[in-house]
C-alpha cells in the first residue's frame, strides 16, 4: 500500500466509524478551553474536567483570571501535574490577554503563542477546535499513532515535522478532524504498550501491524 493509498484508507476508516470526533475537555467558550488545555499538558483530560468546574466558578472570565493571586489559584490546582508552573502559566497567560489583546482570546498561532504556557501544540488545539482551522496539535498520541500506522516516515523525528507531514497529506477541511481521530484512537486503540490490534479497524492498512503479522509468519 501507498503512503497516498494508506492516507485515503485510514480516513474513510474514521469518516465512517468515528463521523464525530471531539476533545474530551469540557468547556463552553475559547477562555475555558485554553485554560483547560494549558492544564491538560503531561495529565489526562479526565483529571482536568474534575478539576476546572471550581476554577471557572471562582474565574468565570479572563479577566477575573487576571486578578488572581498565586495563593488563591494554586489550592484549585495542586492536584493536577507541575501545578507550580501551571498555576503561574494561567496568571501569566491572563494578564498577557487582558494587556496586549483586550480581554479577547487571539486565534492565531503566532498570536497564541506569545501567551505563557501556550506552546505549538496548545495553539493549534485552541484554533482547531474552536475555529475549525487547518492546524494539526501533535501531541504523543498523533506522534505514535501518525508513525505506527505509517502515515509520516519513521525518519520525521519531532513533532513538528509530524505536523508538516499530516497537514500536506490531509485535505485541509478534515485536518482538524483528523487531530482527535488520531488522539482518540491512540487514547483507547493504539495504545503505547501492547496496542490493541486484535480490536483495530485500521490494522490491514496498518504498518505496524503488517510488519508483526510478518515476523509471526516467518
Amino acid at each position: 500500500m501507498t503512503r497516498k493509498e494508506r492516507y485515503q484508507f485510514t480516513i474513510d476508516y474514521f469518516e465512517k466509524n468515528m463521523p464525530v470526533a471531539e476533545t474530551e475537555l469540557t468547556f463552553d467558550n475559547p477562555y475555558e478551553l485554553l485554560v483547560a488545555v494549558i492544564l491538560s499538558a503531561q495529565c489526562t483530560d479526565k483529571r482536568v474536567n474534575m478539576t476546572t468546574p471550581d476554577i471557572f466558578r471562582k474565574y468565570p472570565t479572563v479577566q477575573a483570571l487576571s486578578k488572581a493571586s498565586f495563593d488563591d489559584l494554586f489550592p484549585f490546582i495542586k492536584s493536577i501535574s507541575y501545578p507550580n508552573n501551571k498555576t503561574k502559566h494561567l496568571i501569566g497567560m491572563a494578564n498577557k490577554v487582558m494587556e496586549k489583546f483586550n480581554g479577547e482570546i487571539p486565534m492565531t498561532v503566532d498570536e497564541l503563542i506569545e501567551l505563557p504556557g501556550v506552546g505549538r501544540k496548545t495553539a493549534n488545539v485552541i484554533t482547531s477546535v474552536i475555529d475549525q482551522q487547518p492546524n494539526m496539535a501533535v501531541d504523543t498520541h498523533v506522534f505514535r499513532v501518525s508513525k505506527r500506522i505509517g502515515l509520516v516516515p519513521q525518519t520525521a523525528s519531532t513533532p513538528l515535522a509530524v505536523e508538516k507531514e499530516l497537514i500536506k497529506n490531509i485535505p485541509q477541511s478534515l485536518v482538524h478532524k483528523a487531530h482527535h481521530w488520531l488522539i482518540l484512537h491512540g487514547r483507547y486503540v493504539c495504545i503505547a504498550r501492547n496496542p490493541k490490534c486484535n480490536k483495530c479497524g485500521l490494522r490491514e492498512g496498518c504498518r505496524y501491524f503488517q510488519q508483526k503479522k510478518s515476523q509471526y509468519n516467518s
